[in-house]
């Protein structure tokens, strides 16, 4: 059997005792103590790990950045926490000195760390997306199931009060059955619908750069064009506009209408696209079999659209993509009792109902509203049928993820544990996938057997290959 030691030597990555299908020790045995951190990226959104630690109270005994300039957020917290620019590293020397990790690199990082963590029994809370690829996605969804770890996506807003608000509206029934969903956000606010630079620059002497490149193919280094924070628009690190901001944007949906797997995918618009980044803007389409709500009654099928970037108007023009999705929803339900169109956020979504529809507005499901008028029987919120987990926000979504790591709760307990998170982020990738092929085709997806049945092409794209050393599968 491959042993932590000899696994870093061909791999570069280190395993613990929990590979072996060991529970856990927790160094939090009893209820209150603190409970230790391993950090994986302490710059960027692990700055906002490091908050949600300190608020708890708990502690980060060992970190990781591949850029050095990221490591004082960890060390002026916790002098004594042993700093790492390769969390291969961090795994292999000191993972008996930690409970659970958090993990805030870009996307096409997400994967291993997780996996490493999991694999040796440690409660782990990684940022959205959760994973870069489908086939990462499936992987993580089956071995959480197998392993039984506390786990938790890093999309805050499935913590907040104006999700389960959504919620309510649904599964009360006061918007009667929901036909289509329509999303649209504000991004990419970083720069895609480019070509690669050519030549390279210098690299810095505080980031290693061919960690930071670790699974993806090599490229040369260009300042300010990949790290440390365009990365989301290029297909080898990120996942566009997507990827950054539907698990936020379309988290409601799958908290109030159970859709399971979607049966199709399709880019319906897509401007400005390259074999090397995401699209300045697309339209996709995602479509659900009927089902049962979470409250067990039927729903029908219904259809998921999403809108981002800038789109092309009537005009020729690019405009945001709210001002496009305004043009798709039915003008019946945006217009407003003075007779005026309402005017549509630039991120939200706007859930079409047999009774009633829905408008929310930003990205956390915050602020909702029937529109254009209610038209049943009071027009008053709808019934409480969740608990609230405090006032919402990224400390209580953390919080929820924290008392099951100590035991207080369930190890599926939080909110955005990778049994519902990795269905999630699978069905957002689908999209993505649908990017690379273009616009025209509708994919027909056999969920099963995690392939799209009439496109060779797309079954490309469900994974990737790795750089030699950065490859490790969990299940």
């Amino acid at each position: 059997m491959t042993n932590r030691r000899s696994f870093l030597k061909k791999t570069g990555a280190g395993l613990a005792a929990g590979a072996l299908g060991f529970p856990s020790i927790l160094h939090a045995q009893n209820k209150g103590e603190k409970l230790k951190i391993g950090l994986i990226a302490s710059g960027g959104k692990g700055g906002s790990h490091i908050n949600q630690i300190v608020g708890a109270g708990d502690i980060v005994t060992a970190f990781c950045d591949v850029d050095k300039n990221a490591w004082g957020g960890a060390t002026k917290h916790w002098a004594d926490a042993k700093g790492y620019q390769d969390y291969r590293q961090l795994f292999d020397k000191e993972m008996k000195n930690f409970d659970a990790v958090m993990i805030a690199t870009p996307d096409h990082h997400h994967f291993m760390p997780t996996v490493l963590a999991m694999q040796g029994g440690k409660h782990c809370y990684t940022q959205k997306p959760l994973t870069h690829t489908v086939w990462e996605a499936r992987q993580l969804h089956q071995g959480v199931q197998k392993l039984k770890l506390a786990t938790q996506m890093g999309n805050q807003g499935h913590s907040n009060n104006g999700n389960r608000r959504i919620y309510e509206f649904v599964n009360s029934g006061m918007l009667g059955d929901v036909t289509e969903i329509h999303c649209f956000s504000n991004r990419p606010i970083w720069p895609q619908g480019l070509e690669r630079p050519a030549g390279e620059d210098e690299v810095p002497g505080n980031l290693d750069w061919d960690i930071w490149l670790g699974p993806a193919p090599k490229r040369p280094y260009k300042k300010d064009v990949y790290h440390a924070f365009n990365w989301r628009g290029w297909y080898d690190f990120g996942g566009g506009a997507l990827a950054d901001m539907a698990c936020h944007t379309m988290d409601s949906i799958f908290m109030s209408m159970h859709p399971g797997y979607p049966t199709s995918v399709e880019v319906l618009e897509i401007n400005g696209h390259t074999t090397e980044t995401f699209p300045k803007g697309s339209i996709i389409k995602w479509s659900y079999a009927a089902g049962k709500l979470p409250n067990g009654k039927d729903r029908p099928a219904f259809d998921v659209y999403w809108y981002d970037g800038k789109l092309k108007n009537d005009k020729g023009e690019d405009v945001p993509a709210a001002d496009v999705a305004l043009t798709k929803i039915s003008k019946e339900l945006l217009t407003g009792a003075d007779g005026n169109l309402i005017r549509l956020p630039q991120s939200g979504n706007v859930y079409v109902g047999s009774k009633n529809s829905l408008l929310v507005t930003g990205d956390y499901g915050d602020s909702s509203r029937i529109i254009p008028a209610f038209k049943g029987e009071g027009a008053g919120p709808p019934p409480k049928l969740l608990e609230r987990i405090g006032k919402g926000g990224e400390q209580d979504h953390y919080n929820d993820w924290r008392v099951a790591c100590v035991g207080e709760k369930p190890w599926d307990h939080p909110g955005s544990n990778f049994t519902y998170a990795a269905p999630f982020t699978e069905t957002i990738l689908l999209g993505n996938v649908a990017l690379h092929v273009g616009k025209g085709q509708k994919l027909e997806w056999d969920a099963a057997n995690m392939k799209f049945t009439n496109s060779d092409e797309a079954n490309k794209y469900t994974n990737k290959e790795y750089r030699e050393g950065w490859g490790i599968k969990l299940v």
